[in-house]
């Protein structure tokens, strides 16, 4: 019973860990069709903010939850005012720019950190289950990423800037004639996405450690989820993130993390096989 318990907690923990390195890309990509390959690079930037941060005596919940989430936010606004918004609607040109974003942060952050791993320690301590030990701060991953869902959820369908944000997307033409800038709105999202990929970087970072190439572990994961998901942005990432995580720990519980990975990539495929729209293209139509 003791495992049961234990591993229900891993697939809770997979599975929340999973949609928080998904979230930045799943608003930049469902929202804005963009595809951003240094998605993995802005996840690396939150978490070298959050260990210099905490290492200068910042408190780690403070460099996690607020100092990564903005200086990354800033990288990404940055990154839309001098790159990305002259190349709306070209997708092959978007994705080479951000490709090459993608090298020159890699290349930036082994000049100034090296390339060796920087990490902080996991605050909370842990707790029993019985005879295994279960870590308090996993949990409290899973807890943020519920709640970055609930106020996702709640910014999209019961704010103005939601409605302001959605409407625009879908028709701009219409929302420049109401007076609404969409540029504007473009630079917000995208520094939001990346804000939300700072705040999962910062957040694994005491679990998994940060080097400058470590995106790349993330990145493939981020997109096939994402893309199984579908068109809905939220629904999409939770019914995605639900399924392959869940999927790839039980694969990695009885085999090997490799293994789980190959799970998670099997899983997607045979998924987009039979729902090639996503999960929401056939199911939760209409949902945010």
């Amino acid at each position: 019973m003791d495992y049961v318990i234990v591993l229900i907690l891993q697939v809770l923990y997979s599975v929340a860990s999973l949609a928080l390195i998904c979230a930045g890309l799943a608003v930049v990509f469902g929202m804005m069709r963009v595809i951003n390959l240094a998605h993995g690079e802005f996840i690396m930037l939150g978490g070298f903010t959050a260990v210099f941060a905490t290492q200068a005596g910042i408190p780690i919940v403070i460099s996690m939850l607020i100092i990564a989430p903005f200086v990354v936010g800033f990288v990404g606004l940055l990154a839309e005012q001098l790159v990305v918004r002259f190349l709306y609607g070209r997708m092959i040109d978007t994705m080479l720019a951000t490709w090459g974003l993608s090298l020159l942060l890699i290349g930036a952050a082994t000049m100034l950190f090296g390339n060796s791993v920087a990490g902080i320690s996991a605050p909370f301590g842990s707790f029993k289950v019985g005879q295994y030990g279960v870590s308090f701060y996993e949990m409290f991953v899973v807890a943020v990423t519920v709640g970055i869902m609930i106020i996702g959820f709640c910014v999209l369908r019961y704010t103005k800037l939601g409605l302001i944000a959605r409407g625009t997307m879908q028709n701009p033409e219409m929302a420049s004639s109401l007076g609404i800038s969409p540029s504007r709105v473009y630079s917000i999202t995208f520094a939001i996405g990346a804000a939300l990929s700072g705040l999962a970087g910062a957040l694994l970072a005491p679990l998994s450690g940060v080097l400058p190439t470590m995106g790349k572990a993330f990145v493939a994961k981020a997109f096939i989820t994402v893309i199984s998901g579908g068109e809905a942005i939220l629904v999409g990432l939770i019914s995605a993130s639900g399924l392959l995580g869940a999927f790839s720990t039980l694969a990695t519980f009885a085999t090997t993390p490799v293994i789980g990975d190959a799970a998670l990539l099997f899983a997607a495929i045979v998924l987009l096989r039979f729902l090639p729209n996503g999960i929401t293209g056939r199911f939760f139509r209409g949902s945010i």
